[in-house]
């Protein structure tokens, strides 16, 4: 009882829990829940936006685990430096590298293609590839390009890949930001073309679209026995957080998380047996709240007509 109140007063108070000093304190809990070594071997991982940060750090956690991983970047040099880095640390370790932008769905679509070729399995698929534009940027398909990269393409993949996916309790894992708590869905503005545009808005607002998505990705992939799980990782130190924010880097860093502590709960999602309930919201290895303001709940009816956007937008019936 006492450690779930104080898990609780560390998730509302936001800076310890989001810090370093709430993983810490949760994290003697955890001791006999950590996976175990190997028992990720003989599975398939896919990890987009896996050339740095909290991809590489789940990337790696999951291939020390025994599966084998792809790493699916969008840019093909990074991504080679980040294979040889893992192939460095992980001698031992099968590893693949995967090129997609994950923003572009008619990329979305022949990677599928590729992989449908030349794959029979895939046991999970984190969707962690990310975009934080300074100002409002369109993807090649005229869709706001958070929304494309972080929704529309991880939507799109994910439905394409469902053969590899079925039939083996495949779990899907995406990963969303803590600051999906400031915005509400954007049913009437979706791609962000009304209003000041501001980069950590868009961001927070794409990232509150997965949340509130998670549940209906979860049902219309359930026949397929696949289980969705949308995390956030905290407050990490990432190379997107240096680029993208840094005077919030600058003022909060002695407090950052390192990637493998952010990562943490990918791994875990990706590979504590059993498959935790799908649908749901997690960081530290707990289910969350999807809201703590009234101001930023959705209607089920706006909630449906969001769905029946990204799905049109995707490309998808």
């Amino acid at each position: 009882m006492t450690g779930r109140l104080l898990d609780s007063a560390l998730d509302r108070a936001v800076v310890p829990g989001y810090t370093r000093i709430g993983y810490w304190l949760r994290r003697p809990g955890w001791r006999t829940d950590d996976p175990r070594p190997g028992s990720m071997a003989g599975k398939r991982v896919l990890v987009t936006g896996a050339n740095s940060g909290l991809g590489k750090a789940a990337a790696i956690g999951l291939a020390r685990l025994g599966a084998t991983v792809h790493l699916v970047v969008r840019n093909e040099e990074r991504g080679k430096a980040a294979l040889a880095e893992l192939r460095s640390e992980l001698p031992a370790a099968e590893l693949h590298l995967e090129v997609c932008d994950m923003s572009d769905l008619a990329a979305v679509r022949r990677f599928a293609g590729v992989l449908l070729d030349r794959l029979d399995r895939i046991d999970v698929l984190v969707h962690n590839a990310g975009a934080l534009p300074p100002e409002r940027t369109q993807s090649v398909d005229g869709h706001e390009v958070t929304v494309a990269t972080h929704v529309l393409g991880p939507l799109l993949l994910t439905d394409l890949l469902r053969p590899l996916l079925a039939g083996h309790a495949a779990r899907v894992v995406l990963v969303s930001s803590g600051g999906m708590y400031t915005q509400k869905l954007p049913v009437d503005d979706p791609d962000y073309e009304r209003g000041d545009y501001r980069g950590t808005v868009a961001y927070a607002r794409s990232k509150r679209m997965q949340v509130a998505l998670a549940p209906l990705m979860q049902k219309r992939w359930a026949e397929d026995g696949v289980t969705v799980h949308v995390m956030h990782p905290g407050w990490a130190d990432t190379p997107g957080v240096a680029s993208s924010l840094p005077l919030f880097r600058t003022l909060t860093r002695p407090l950052l998380r390192d990637a493998a502590t952010g990562a943490d709960t990918i791994v875990w999602l990706s590979a504590t047996e059993p498959a935790p309930l799908g649908g749901r919201f997690w960081q530290d290895r707990a289910p969350r709240p999807e809201h703590y303001r009234s101001s930023t709940r959705e209607t089920e009816e706006e909630r449906m007509r969001m769905w029946t956007w990204v799905l049109s937008a995707a490309g998808l019936s």
